[in-house]
């Protein structure tokens, strides 16, 4: 699984992060986890606010940081 960060390194952004890396490792799943702060590459997801997540590909969250439970419900939508 891959699971990218979409933002340029502010507090919101380094707090997906640490979230997103909780979430991964409670539901014990092996994930890829990039952190993406160019600001074209962000663009190509069609991202305008960050921090953004995405999920094997798929933009699941933009422009808030959702909780642990939140996020670990987007991996699963994704996993199952």
């Amino acid at each position: 699984m891959k699971l990218e960060i979409l933002g340029t390194g502010c507090p919101k952004c380094t707090r997906l992060e640490e979230l997103t890396r909780t979430a991964a490792s409670e539901l014990g799943i092996e994930a890829e986890i990039i952190k993406v702060k160019d600001i074209k590459k962000i663009m190509e997801y069609g991202v305008m606010m960050t921090p953004a997540l995405v999920v094997d590909g798929t933009v699941k969250s933009s422009g808030k940081v959702p909780s642990v439970e939140e996020i670990k419900k987007m991996i699963l939508l994704v996993d199952s």
